[in-house]
């Protein structure tokens, strides 16, 4: 049986708190204000992919405090050229790194940096 409802209707609790954020924007104001939050989020540090830790124990490439602290510096130089996949490379060695991510795609060495062609990157940055 459908009976009448009359008076206010109750919302529940959790459509009460979901109202102030509409009024603030929507959730294209949520979602620029939480990219903008991230993008000024100082990098970490840099991680590995699984294939580029297998290429630099394949290639002798020795991946030292030191060389870290590099490429994390390279990824926040890039970050702020607004680049998204770099190349950083000294005379010796070479990475292909997605910016955003802060990760490690590949390693090379200087060997095959000779015979390498290096696409889709928008960016290069020398250690």
């Amino acid at each position: 049986m459908i009976q009448r409802v009359t008076g206010p209707i109750q919302r529940p609790a959790a459509t009460q708190q979901a109202q102030p954020r509409r009024e603030q924007g929507g959730f294209g104001a949520v979602l620029q204000q939480e990219l903008v939050k991230r993008a000024q989020q100082p990098i970490q540090g840099v991680a590995f992919s699984k294939h580029a830790i297998t290429r630099a124990e394949e290639r002798g490439i020795q991946v030292t405090p030191h060389l870290m602290d590099q490429l994390a510096g390279s990824v926040v130089r890039a970050q702020a050229k607004g680049a998204t996949n770099i190349l950083a490379m000294d005379a010796e060695k070479a990475f292909i790194i997605n910016v955003p991510n802060a990760k490690v795609i590949t390693a090379i060495t200087q060997d095959e940096m000779r015979e390498s062609v290096f696409t889709n990157i928008d960016g290069a940055v020398f250690l």
